[in-house]
């Protein structure tokens, strides 16, 4: 007699910690302990791969991966989200501590270098700057590859761009592992901040069945206090 095959499911981003980090790590990232936990509940299996954000974003709509995590609905819009996010992102502004800038709204970013990463949705405002001077590097310079972020600070370091863009949480866990150290500013945040899903991908037929399991677990795991547990795991507060 033939075992049933174990189910897979498969999900998938660039390093983003502490929201996901690296795969071969004792702790590789909130929102990756949450979703294994959670589906290990229903017998199905978590593989976490770490790609550049591009590459995971269209690995999932090609449906050569299941979920795509930390995306925001501007990232992804075609994809299938739960009904509540399992987190929210603080998008801020890093500066050098000698500079005098501070975010004031898009109109203060006219006489800046903004450094981004490639396929980040940074909400709607942003995103329409952004797309409109991505040719102009005297304006924005996006980094790609598996070390978008630290290339984005080495070039904020060194005087190549004025400012920066980050989850708070992401550049907090970053400049703390990062050697040498590096001290940056906070210039302000955008407003509001945006929820962040494990997005799921519009091609498989699977799709829905892992949200609704994923939506009734993580309602679950808020009830019970498995997710504040996970929280406090990465020092992070239940208002995360």
């Amino acid at each position: 007699m033939v075992a049933a095959r174990a189910e897979t499911l498969v999900i998938t981003a660039d390093v983003w910690c502490p929201i996901n980090c690296a795969a071969a790590a004792d702790k590789p990232g909130i929102l990756v302990e949450l979703a294994q936990q959670i589906f290990a509940e229903a017998g199905i299996t978590v593989e976490y791969q770490t790609v550049n954000w591009a590459r995971a974003i269209h690995a999932v709509r090609q449906g050569r991966a299941n979920a795509l995590i930390g995306a925001g609905r501007e990232d992804a819009p075609d994809f299938l989200f739960s009904a509540s996010a399992p987190a929210i992102s603080r998008t801020c502004f890093y500066v050098k501590p000698d500079s005098a800038w501070r975010y004031q709204g898009v109109d203060s970013l006219a006489d800046v270098r903004l450094s981004v990463i490639n396929g980040y949705s940074y909400g709607p405002d942003l995103d329409d700057y952004i797309r409109h001077h991505q040719h102009e590097p005297a304006k924005v310079q996006t980094a790609a590859g598996d070390r978008a972020l630290a290339t984005n600070v080495a070039k904020l370091l060194r005087g190549r761009v004025d400012v920066t863009l980050e989850n708070s949480r992401v550049m907090a866990s970053h400049l703390a592992r990062r050697q040498p150290p590096a001290q940056l500013w906070q210039a302000g945040c955008r407003s509001p901040d945006l929820p962040i899903y494990l997005a799921f991908s519009p091609t498989l037929a699977s799709s829905p069945r892992y949200v609704a399991l994923f939506e009734a677990g993580l309602q679950r795991y808020r009830q019970n206090g498995r997710l504040q547990a996970l929280l406090a795991r990465y020092g992070v507060r239940e208002d995360w």
